[in-house]
């Protein structure tokens, strides 16, 4: 992330109210369904994070509440006085218009929006008309007794968290064993805490990832710095950036696809990437019996050891198609190296030796001279 760009900035001063499109949900969660129409269905969904008046999470939800069969949908906000640099606060039309707006709970109190299957404004279906909110006992923080009991509750947890306490929020879902799908920074991926969740397949990477995100709509005090900062037509504040991700523990289409690779031979000679095709053979680490890939096309398909790749591999990766072996560091515990030069972040894979597409194509070799 540029050191002068507005979610560097953002992220540096601990500011996280970083609003997702509709776009972004819509094109994210509906590759799910297609992949499992029930996905959701006679499920609980809890967005955890979110200010619910304001957010196209809460909005999404409810307006797919029926159609992708919820159970009951829970969405809460953290209270204004408990975050950071909240210097601007304008409650919502919505909520001045209630009749249980209360001006001290507005600011003190977290927000709590439910759906459930009760048809509140009797005009015969289930809709965003018939969320019913109210202020929360405490400020809606996460990590309160109060949050955490729906967390419990729930069956999935969807949201987009803020990025200051990543960690603390993504041990706090897998502490508990939940379904989720939360946005994320592609650094994210170099912690401690997230990598052998993924070696051990029990996080993968989601569909959207880097420029596919439409961007995320900040506050009027967000600075809009970097070329990845602007003001759509609508008159918000956007902020994008090329290395946000979505991480789940829910099954996609995408994730079961191989990836079509050239052999060792064939990349050194036909390689679109000139750092491949220029070489006599691929380079090998100082500190580690591996070799360099330096992009995800340009895994050779016939080698049978261990490669470093870079961490945008993950989003073809493939679990029946490579195993990952470790991350990052060579045997002398330092970082990966060629030269006395270190790459960026590797991840070391390798492919698996009776894959089920190789296996696939024997078969389908044997049908075809049989």
């Amino acid at each position: 992330m540029p050191k002068n760009s507005s979610l560097h900035i953002a992220n540096k001063a601990k500011q996280d109210e970083f609003y997702t499109q509709w776009s972004d949900i819509k094109k994210e969660v509906q590759a799910y369904i297609e992949y499992n129409p029930d996905v959701f269905r006679g499920k609980t969904i809890l967005c955890p994070c979110d200010d619910p008046e304001w957010s196209n999470f809460t909005k999404f939800f409810a307006l797919h509440f029926v159609e992708y069969g919820l159970k009951k949908f829970i969405s809460t906000s953290y209270a204004v006085e408990s975050k950071v640099n909240m210097e601007y606060y304008q409650a919502s039309f919505f909520e001045e218009q209630s009749p249980i707006f209360d001006e001290k709970k507005t600011r003190a109190k977290g927000k709590i929006f439910i759906l459930d299957s009760e048809d509140v404004n009797h005009d015969g279906k289930i809709d965003i008309e018939d969320l019913q909110w109210n202020y929360m006992d405490g400020d809606g923080d996460f990590r309160s007794k109060e949050v955490e009991e729906f967390r419990n509750e729930a069956d999935v947890i969807i949201t987009n968290p803020p990025f200051s306490l990543f960690r603390e929020f993504l041990n706090w879902i897998i502490e508990d064993n939940k379904r989720f799908l939360i946005i994320s920074n592609m650094n994210a991926i170099t912690y401690k805490e997230v990598f052998p969740l993924i070696k051990n397949n029990r996080m993968w990477m989601g569909l959207g990832f880097g420029r596919s995100f439409q961007g995320f709509i900040v506050p009027e005090s967000y600075p809009l710095n970097g070329t990845e900062a602007r003001i759509d037509k609508d008159g918000n504040r956007i902020v994008s950036t090329n290395n946000t991700i979505w991480l789940t523990n829910i099954e996609h289409g995408r994730r079961h696809q191989p990836l079509h690779l050239m052999t060792m031979a064939d990349n050194l000679k036909h390689s679109k990437h000139k750092k491949v095709k220029e070489k006599l053979a691929y380079d090998k680490y100082d500190n580690y019996d591996a070799i360099e890939i330096p992009f995800t096309d340009a895994i050779p398909s016939d080698y049978q050891g261990v490669m470093g790749v870079p961490i945008s591999f993950l989003y073809k990766y493939c679990p029946e198609q490579f195993e990952i072996i470790k991350f990052r560091k060579g045997d002398d515990g330092k970082d990966l190296s060629i030269n006395g030069k270190c790459p960026y972040f590797r991840i070391l894979i390798k492919n698996k030796k009776c894959n089920w597409f190789c296996e696939g194509r024997k078969d389908e070799q044997t049908n075809r001279t049989a």
